[in-house]
């Protein structure tokens, strides 16, 4: 059986085209609103050049849902067990308040997934995001058993950043429309520091 080819360089460039148009259509349209010609002609491609790239609309939202769970997973993964816990948390915390700002279309992309059910990624969602989400609490657990930070529900904490930092990117509209030229990010992380290190600090050090 031949091997099958490396894509070529121009191949490679139209593939990454297609992708980050899909994503611009995809996070402002949603799936069912995202038609292929919109994304070819975001692409700069015509329909039937996409159409060998990618067979359907469907095969498109697959690979760059594909491409931004890995990213969406960076990072809790690097949440460092060995780490000072709460310098770990609030480490965390700046991460994920960072992907708001630098990859707003994923994270509405990814929102928008989840507001409809999640029908394209739930096996992803139920398997590797739980494994990762309860290897990490396990590791917060610890630390609060031993006193080096404040006891509190360790799902929620997460939920609670989860929902603190992708809302300055969900809602960026109304963020701004609140805010007015006030640059959203510029008191975000100081804010969201403060809060953290009250919640988690340790009563007897506090």
């Amino acid at each position: 059986m031949p091997e099958a080819r490396a894509p070529t360089r121009i191949q490679r460039k139209n593939r990454a085209a297609i992708l980050d148009a899909a994503l611009d259509v995809f996070s402002s349209q949603g799936f069912r609103g995202a038609t292929v010609d919109e994304i070819a002609t975001a692409a700069g491609l015509s329909k039937p050049n996409l159409l060998y790239y990618f067979p359907s609309k469907e095969a498109i939202h697959a690979a760059v849902l594909e491409q931004l769970l890995d990213t969406w997973l960076d990072p809790l993964r690097a949440l460092d067990p060995s780490g000072e816990p709460l310098e770990e948390i609030l480490a965390y915390m700046h991460r994920k308040l960072q992907m708001a700002r630098d990859l707003p279309r994923e994270s509405r992309l990814f929102a928008n997934e989840i507001v409809q059910g999640a029908p394209r990624i739930h096996d992803v969602l139920s398997t590797d995001l739980k494994a990762l989400v309860d290897e990490k609490v396990a590791v917060i657990r610890a630390w609060m058993d031993a006193g080096q930070i404040a006891q509190v529900h360790p799902y929620h904490l997460i939920f609670s950043i989860w929902s603190l930092t992708q809302h300055y990117a969900d809602f960026d509209v109304q963020v701004r429309a609140v805010l007015g030229p006030e640059d959203p990010f510029a008191a975000a992380p100081e804010f969201m520091e403060t809060l953290y290190r009250r919640l988690l600090t340790p009563p007897d050090q506090a």
